[in-house]
């Protein structure tokens, strides 16, 4: 088992503040060090300062077979990390067993603290709502499937430390157990992402990485709302490293990741992170304006010979070549244009419904104020209007 060291404070910034958001060069607290736009608050919610260690971050949606497996395999290791934690997990409104388990799980460990979310909302929707919520000094994602190992968690919280980075990779180094087609088309993925975008995204590193507080509060400050994280942490640029594992197949349940979610993650990628689409539109016009000068020089020089043409069906393909590409070009226009429409509605793509750590914080009680401090005449005197005020202002605070 990896020994972990104790956290410092000092290690709990480890990058630094970034300069985009803000903030000043100057230390600054663990949570709350950021605001959003426009000098919003980043965190609307009470945020203590890195009340534990670690937040293990869990989304899921309909695990009902998995959950058991995943509790038993993360409990133990969590325990030997030798550090205070939190398992976050996210319920993306799952429509089987998966609430009543999770209840279940809440009151016999401690550590499980569970938010869940009124409607599902997607994957990385829930990964960020698990990144808005987690408290930790360092924070860990990983999904309840087992394909990532929960072992690996504490050579990762070892790495960040001693290496200090803020941000550890984990890299699926064998993937013997997913389908070929699976392997091709990942490798396909981050290597066009890689060639077309200047994000250096690491090739088959998914969304098991750990993140320290400094990266996740850069993460939520970010105005983007249909984010790939396993894109947008590379993007920020913060010093990383990076722990290799064996990918295993799902332990239990089946996956939540068709290939219509796959290509549709692959879309917001492209369009997220590269202009190169729209480049590419234009040069498929420029290509389409010389074949059409090479057609017309090629019907110029044979009217010339006295040879006539032989009749549509060289027009009808050349329109038609030309009709697809103009309809190619105008489908990568919308699709930037879309996202841009999505951005400037700015709709939220979650919502929560609960956070079991808000249920269990207790009521604010006002407190009365003592005898020594009522006037001695026997009588109530009323107060001050100004006293009054600033008295309930402090009890509402309280």
């Amino acid at each position: 088992m990896v020994a972990v060291p104790p956290v410092r404070a000092p290690d709990l910034i480890l990058g630094g503040p970034p300069s985009f958001v803000g903030a000043s060069s100057s230390p600054q607290p663990v949570h709350g060090s950021f605001t959003a736009l426009h000098g919003l608050p980043l965190y609307p919610w009470a945020m203590p300062a890195a009340p534990v260690d670690l937040s293990v971050v869990v989304p899921m949606y309909n695990e009902q077979e998995v959950l058991p497996l995943f509790v038993e395999r993360l409990r133990p290791v969590a325990e030997a990390w030798g550090v205070t934690y939190e398992v976050l997990c996210v319920d993306d409104g799952s429509t089987d067993a998966t609430p009543v388990l999770l209840q279940r799980l809440r009151r016999e460990w401690d550590a499980v603290r569970v938010v869940r979310l009124r409607a599902n909302s997607g994957h990385q929707a829930a990964i960020s709502a698990g990144l808005a919520r987690a408290r930790g000094a360092y924070v860990v994602t990983i999904d309840a499937d087992l394909q990532d190992p929960p072992e690996t968690i504490g050579e990762m919280l070892a790495t960040a430390r001693e290496e200090r980075v803020d941000v550890v990779y984990g890299v699926r180094e064998d993937r013997s157990s997913d389908t070929p087609f699976k392997r091709l088309t990942a490798r396909a993925f981050y290597r066009s992402i890689r060639a077309l975008s200047d994000v250096d995204a690491h090739v088959d590193a998914g969304d098991f990485r750990m993140m320290s507080r400094a990266t996740v509060d850069a993460v939520n400050s970010l105005p983007e709302s249909n984010r790939v994280l396993r894109l947008v942490v590379p993007a920020l640029g913060f010093p990383s490293a990076s722990v290799g594992y064996r990918r295993a197949p799902r332990a239990a349940g089946e996956s939540k990741y068709p290939l219509a979610k796959m290509i549709r993650l692959s879309v917001d990628a492209v369009t997220g992170f590269s202009l190169a689409p729209l480049r590419f539109a234009t040069w498929l016009g420029l290509l389409g304006g010389a074949a059409s000068i090479a057609v017309l020089l090629y019907a110029v020089v044979g009217l010339l010979l006295g040879n006539t043409l032989p009749g549509w069906a060289s027009t009808v393909v050349i329109v038609s070549a030309v009709g697809a590409v103009q309809l190619l070009a105008l489908g990568i226009l919308g699709e930037y244009v879309g996202r841009t429409y999505s951005a400037l509605q700015a709709r939220p793509t979650y919502f929560v419904a609960h956070d079991s750590l808000d249920l269990e914080a207790p009521a604010p009680t006002a407190t009365a104020a003592p005898a020594a401090a009522r006037p001695a005449t026997g009588e109530d005197t009323p107060d001050d209007p100004t006293a009054a005020f600033d008295r309930v202002v402090s009890q509402t605070r309280t």
